[in-house]
């Protein structure tokens, strides 16, 4: 992908997980959510700069600190010079994570659609999806499931909740983001203690199905790569990596 193109896609992302507060500064966007998730809390490139860096990265630093956080710049493969640059600051890459993307046009789509819709639920509204997702995620903080709450409401593209039952009950879990015909894939989860039996592939070739039905010609998805088994299994359904971003902190 070029430059262009990764932060096409990257701001495509930031607008289906959504920051609480946030801060346009000199082409950056300055994410705020009370320390909750990366994303959420941290800097994104969204246009070449006019300031000089070293001025622009004092005034991040100095906003961050203001709100209690360490400073975080969410940063890919198409920004190196400025992650190094960082780095001579004293600033460290965590949690390399890649993008992949499906041509949705020429996704495999040779599985059984009936069946891989049966007991599958969906809808624009995350009424009963929640619960789930926190049981399977293992997210038992009450103020960590009312920030949660807070940023999907707060995301204003179209939203898809997608829900396998296995034996009549919730299995697995995942949400599309929809925008400009790129479908966001993410918070897929499985029951922890259900998974190896294909409920993640279950899930999701549905929500391939169900990008498709929204009109989306591209979906992506976001892994960390400390995690082969999703990797594999994005893989074997046709994802293809484009790039890399990473989380650099001063922490």
């Amino acid at each position: 992908m070029t430059k262009e193109q990764i932060y096409h896609l990257e701001l495509l992302s930031a607008g289906g997980h959504v920051a609480l507060e946030s801060l346009e500064y000199d082409g950056w966007e300055l994410r705020f959510t009370e320390g909750f998730t990366g994303r959420a809390n941290s800097v994104q490139i969204k246009k070449a700069s006019t300031i000089a860096l070293s001025e622009k990265v004092e005034f991040c630093e100095k906003a961050y600190s203001d709100h209690g956080l360490p400073c975080i710049f969410k940063l890919t493969d198409a920004d190196r010079e400025f992650i190094t640059f960082l780095e001579a600051r004293g600033y460290h890459v965590t949690k390399p994570t890649d993008v992949m993307t499906l041509e949705l046009n020429d996704a495999q789509t040779s599985f059984d659609s009936d069946s891989v819709l049966e007991g599958v639920l969906s809808g624009s509204s995350p009424d009963g999806w929640f619960e789930p997702y926190f049981e399977f995620e293992g997210l038992t903080d009450p103020a960590k499931q009312d920030l949660t709450r807070r940023i999907h409401e707060k995301v204003s593209v179209q939203k898809l909740y997608i829900t396998i039952l296995h034996d009549g009950v919730p299995a697995a879990v995942a949400s599309l983001a929809n925008e400009d015909g790129c479908s966001l894939l993410h918070n897929v989860v499985v029951a922890p203690h259900l998974r190896g039996l294909g409920l993640g592939r279950k899930l999701c070739q549905a929500s391939i199905l169900k990008a498709k039905a929204c009109g989306a010609s591209l979906m992506y998805l976001q892994v960390m790569q400390n995690n082969p088994i999703a990797m594999n299994l994005y893989n074997s359904l046709g994802f293809e990596k484009q790039y890399t971003y990473y989380y650099v902190t001063n922490e």
